[in-house]
C-alpha cells in the first residue's frame, strides 16, 4: 500500500474510498453496481500509464475518455499551462478578449476547412453542438425562413446530454426518458460498414442515403440541419461509414438547402489519423464542434466552428436583437487555450512525420492478428486509433442477458492485468493515447485478450 502525503501529513489512501461512496455520484454509473465492486483511484499519470493509489500501473486504454493525445504529464504541454499559469488563469470572453484566445481562434480556422472562419467557444462536447443548433435556428429566423426548425440525426447518434444535443440524437437507453421535454427532429438509419487495418469486410450506405434524402425532399421547407458524428459513431460502439459517405450527405445537405452540423468531438483532433475527419473527404461543413481532444486532456474547452456567412447574419444595432445570446462562464478560458494551441502544434508534428499514421497501421494490425478468429469475438471494427471488440457466447447462444455484464467482467479483470477500459454492454472500446507506441499496443491486446479468455472460462463460453 502507497502511503500519500498531504501538507506533511500522512494519509491512507484507502480513506479515499469510504469518501467516494459517501458522497460520490459518477457518470453512466449505477451507483448501485459501482460501490459493489473493487474501488481504483488515480493518483499520477505519465505517458500512456496511469497509477493508482496503491501503486499500481495501468495502461490508460481509453485515453482518459477518449481525451488524451499525448500522454499524461507531458513536458511541452505542462510548459505552456505554466508559462500561462504566471499570467494569468482566467479573463471573461464576454467583452474583452486575450491573447491565447485570440490566438487559438485563428489557429483553428486556418486548419480547418476552408469556409470556416469564425470560433464560438465553449467547455464541453454537449455545449459544442447546442451552440451549433441554436446558431442555425437563429440563422433561418434572421433570413426570414423560420419555418425551418427540424433538426435530422442519424440512427444511434449521440451528441451529448443536454437537452438539444439529446434531441438531435437518437440514443433511446440514454435519452428516451427524457422524450416529453425534446424537440421535433428526424431520423434517418446509419451505413453499415465493417472494417478493420483498413480492410472493409462489408458496406452499405444506400439504404441510409436513400432514407435521408427523403426526408430532405419531402420536408426541405421545415428542415433546419443536418447532424452526424462523420467517420465513426464512437458512442454507438465505434459503428463506422463507408469512404465517401460523408460526401454524398454533403451533396444532399447542399440540393435541399440544410445546414450540415458535424459533431467531431470525438473524432477530431487527430484520432482518425487527421486533424479533423472531415478533411479526408474534402467535405466542407456550416458547422464543425471539437471537444474531448482538442486540449489534448488536460483541461475542458470546446469550440464550435462556423461560416462567415453565418457571422455576417448576425450581425446589426443593438436593437435588432440579432446577437447570439449564449455563452459560458469559461469561455475561452486562457489556462485551456493555451493548451489547445500547444496541442494542435505538436498534433501537426505527428502528422507531419508519419508517426501517427505508422502507430495506427501497427494498432490495426495486431488488434486484427490478436482477435481475428476468436471463439467469443462477434465481430472487430477499428479505424485511426478508435476500435470496438463485439463479444458473443460463441455456439451456446445468441447474447447474454444484460445483467451478466460481461463487458464489464471483462474491464475488471483486464485491470488485474495492467488495463484500463470501459465496456459498452457486451463490447470493449480501445481508444488509446495517439502517442501509444508498438510495444504498448502488444501489451495492450496481449492483456485483453487474457482478461477476455478469463472471464469466457468463468462463465463457461
Amino acid at each position: 500500500m502507497t502511503v500519500l502525503r498531504s501538507q506533511n501529513t500522512l494519509i491512507d489512501p484507502t480513506i479515499f474510498d469510504e469518501m467516494d461512496q459517501d458522497h460520490s455520484w459518477h457518470p453512466f454509473t449505477q451507483m448501485e453496481e459501482y460501490c459493489s465492486i473493487p474501488q481504483l483511484q488515480v493518483e499520477r499519470g505519465q505517458g500512456c500509464w496511469i497509477w493508482d493509489t496503491e501503486g499500481n500501473r495501468y495502461l490508460d486504454g481509453n485515453a482518459s475518455i477518449w481525451t488524451n493525445a499525448h500522454g499524461h504529464n507531458e513536458p511541452d504541454i505542462n510548459e505552456a499551462l505554466a508559462e500561462q499559469l504566471g499570467k494569468i488563469a482566467h479573463s471573461t470572453y464576454l467583452g474583452l478578449s486575450h491573447p491565447v484566445g485570440a490566438m487559438l481562434g485563428k489557429r483553428l480556422a486556418d486548419l480547418a476547412p476552408k469556409s470556416l472562419s469564425r470560433v464560438v467557444f465553449s467547455d464541453n462536447g454537449s455545449n459544442a453542438v447546442e451552440i451549433a443548433l441554436k446558431l442555425s435556428f437563429q440563422y433561418w429566423q434572421l433570413v426570414r425562413k423560420s419555418e425551418k426548425r427540424i433538426v435530422v440525426g442519424m440512427e444511434n447518434g449521440y451528441h451529448g446530454d443536454t437537452f438539444g444535443a439529446m434531441a438531435a440524437g437518437n440514443s433511446d437507453s440514454f435519452h428516451g426518458r427524457f422524450q416529453p421535454w425534446l424537440f421535433e427532429s428526424r431520423t434517418f438509419a446509419a451505413p453499415k460498414c465493417s472494417e478493420i487495418n483498413g480492410i472493409v469486410k462489408h458496406s452499405d450506405s444506400d439504404r441510409s442515403l436513400l432514407q435521408l434524402e427523403k426526408i430532405l425532399e419531402r420536408e426541405a421547407s421545415e428542415i433546419a440541419s443536418v447532424i452526424i458524428e462523420p467517420s465513426i459513431q464512437g458512442p454507438a460502439g465505434m459503428k463506422l461509414q463507408p469512404a465517401g459517405f460523408l460526401k454524398r450527405v454533403e451533396a444532399l445537405c447542399r440540393k435541399y438547402g440544410a445546414h450540415l452540423i458535424l459533431d467531431e468531438v470525438f473524432v477530431g483532433c487527430g484520432r482518425t489519423g487527421s486533424i479533423f475527419a472531415c478533411e479526408q473527404e474534402g467535405v466542407d461543413p456550416d458547422f464543425l464542434c471539437l471537444a474531448k481532444g482538442l486540449t489534448a486532456g488536460y483541461l475542458p474547452l470546446a469550440a464550435t466552428l462556423t461560416t462567415e456567412k453565418m457571422y455576417q447574419a448576425f450581425l446589426g444595432s443593438f436593437d435588432t436583437g440579432n446577437a447570439f445570446y449564449h455563452g459560458h462562464t469559461f469561455t475561452g478560458n486562457p489556462l485551456a487555450a493555451s493548451v489547445a494551441l500547444k496541442s494542435l502544434e505538436k498534433l501537426e508534428r505527428l502528422i507531419g512525420s508519419k508517426r501517427l499514421e505508422k502507430t495506427i497501421e501497427d494498432f490495426g494490425q495486431t488488434l486484427a492478428e490478436t482477435f481475428n478468429g476468436h471463439r467469443n469475438v462477434l465481430d472487430i471494427r477499428q479505424r485511426g486509433l478508435a476500435a470496438a471488440i463485439d463479444l458473443f457466447p460463441g455456439s451456446s447462444r445468441d447474447a447474454w442477458h444484460p445483467n451478466d455484464r460481461v463487458g464489464m467482467k471483462v474491464c475488471l479483470e483486464a485491470r488485474k492485468h495492467g488495463l484500463l477500459l470501459r465496456p459498452l454492454l457486451d463490447s470493449i472500446l480501445v481508444v488509446p493515447p495517439l502517442v501509444i507506441n508498438e510495444e504498448e499496443i502488444g501489451f495492450l491486446f496481449d492483456n485483453l485478450k487474457t482478461a477476455i479468455d478469463a472471464v469466457m472460462n468463468n462463465i463457461g463460453n
